[in-house]
């Protein structure tokens, strides 16, 4: 008797770790930069993997961030928080969700149920962007970006319409 209860105990609790580990993985990521507070770096929710499902941005910053001095930490993450600031505009006009993640790993969603990992550690910084389009190569921005190299490397990746289009003027009329 006392070897089936604990053969029922290790299988209900395997089944429930299954289940919870299972869930943190099959959720379509639906958290969005706009609704992120600045709370801590180890938020769980931040932590999770994500599922991407359509156009996305993703900035990213890993724990690998932490060999960085506190100064070099605060500077890089408000030149982050800056450009990623300057571009939401431009995401949202296009579709293009932008989330946060404290995450190494992404999972794109591809047809038929199945995933594609991308793994962000070991990049050159353990900070930047990954641009994504299921159906398409990622483009991982590792480092820091001015908002305008930012917005070059967006525009190109997404092939969106150049903002500093010359095309977009009118012909100009002399008399």
């Amino acid at each position: 008797m006392r070897a089936a209860t604990l053969v029922a105990i290790a299988l209900l609790g395997g089944a429930s770790c299954r289940t919870q580990r299972g869930s943190a993985y099959s959720q379509v990521d639906s958290l969005g930069f706009a609704e992120m507070s600045s709370g801590d770096s180890a938020d769980s929710t931040l932590l999770t993997p994500r599922v991407i499902t359509g156009r996305t941005v993703i900035v990213f910053w890993l724990a690998g961030a932490d060999t960085f001095s506190a100064d070099d930490q605060a500077e890089a993450l408000d030149e982050l928080n800056f450009a990623t600031e300057r571009i939401a505009p431009t995401l949202a006009r296009h579709n293009i969700t932008l989330v946060p993640t404290n995450s190494d790993s992404v999972y794109v969603a591809l047809p038929n149920r199945q995933r594609r990992l991308i793994m962000l550690s070991g990049v050159d910084y353990p900070f930047g962007y990954l641009l994504v389009e299921p159906g398409s190569s990622e483009r991982v921005l590792a480092g820091i970006y001015t908002d305008d190299e930012l917005m070059d490397e967006i525009e190109a990746y997404f092939e969106l319409p150049a903002l500093t289009d010359s095309t977009a003027a009118g012909p100009r009329i002399s008399t």
